[in-house]
């Protein structure tokens, strides 16, 4: 860390049982080092755990040297959200299912808040796309993704017809559900179940998959991680699209319109414990190597 951690921001859904119970355990710890202790006025604030100071999301991400989400990877993307813009590190406890980016298990988050405090952690730069939508006449909803960003038919039985430019270069014309652009890291998310590669997060490279494309010859390619991306419906009667980061709505994609998708030259800094292996969160997560040799030690 670059400077001491003095203040540190918690985020999660505190009316969780098991969010809250992993926050009351390691309030003491971060009290018992003089930590300030942080949450957001949401919803959740009512069942923020004692010792914890509600503060508005300004004066959170102006104090803050650390910030910790409590959940699944969910909550880890929306806390890379709050910090995007701002070099707040993140560590992740699961409290979820599969937990890709939340990779401290409950009964390792003591030692792991002790190591984060003791400057023993892996810095993990991972780089963050920006959507800019644009509407016909002008409008323009602007966002960042960790993961991905999707552009999916809303309507029910119509299937979208769109193109794509990539660094203004048409590359296709494509009919289905919608496209997922995705960086290293989201590359176990959405993209992989629509046929993405599992892409390693030291890699700078951008995922293109379709959804349910109409021919099987449209297929998910790996492009440079400084490529910009261009999306545009087809007719003038085009069905609308929904355009999310990270799951989190940016708005609706209409004839006439476009999504330009482009790095962002901002990183977030996740922390992960020592001895973190990417690999071994492979098997984890996708229960690899059951019922076989393994040269784990």
């Amino acid at each position: 860390m670059q400077k001491p951690i003095q203040t540190c921001a918690l985020v999660g859904r505190f009316q969780d049982p098991r969010v809250a119970e992993s926050a009351t355990t390691l309030l003491p710890l971060l009290h018992s080092r003089q930590l300030t202790v942080l949450a957001l006025p949401d919803s959740a604030a009512a069942s923020a755990p004692a010792g914890v100071k509600i503060v508005p999301l300004p004066e959170l991400i102006e104090r803050a040297d650390l910030m910790i989400a409590i959940g699944g990877d969910g909550t880890l993307l929306y806390a890379a959200g709050l910090v995007a813009e701002h070099g707040i590190p993140l560590l992740g406890i699961n409290r979820g299912r599969l937990g890709f980016l939340t990779d401290v298990l409950p009964k390792d988050m003591e030692a792991g808040i002790a190591a984060v405090l003791a400057g023993e952690c892996e810095a993990d730069t991972r780089a963050l796309l920006q959507a800019h939508l644009y509407s016909a006449d002008g409008r323009q909803e602007h966002s960042f993704a960790l993961n991905d960003v999707v552009f999916n038919r809303l309507e029910t039985g119509r299937m979208l017809d769109f193109e794509t430019k990539i660094d203004g270069r048409y590359v296709n014309s494509h009919g289905g559900d919608g496209l997922v652009v995705a960086t290293a890291t989201g590359s176990t998310a959405y993209a992989l179940s629509c046929g993405g590669p599992i892409v390693n997060p030291k890699l700078n490279v951008l995922v293109v998959a379709p959804i349910s494309p109409h021919t099987l010859s449209d297929r998910p390619i790996v492009i440079p991680g400084d490529s910009h991306v261009e999306i545009r419906l087809l007719g003038e009667s085009a069905p609308v699209a929904q355009v999310t980061c990270d799951a989190s709505v940016l708005g609706e994609l209409t004839s006439g319109g476009r999504l330009e998708i482009s790095p962002a030259g901002r990183n977030v800094t996740l922390l992960h414990p020592p001895g973190y292996d990417y690999f071994r969160l492979l098997r984890s997560k996708l229960h690899w190597g059951l019922g076989g040799l393994t040269h784990e030690r």
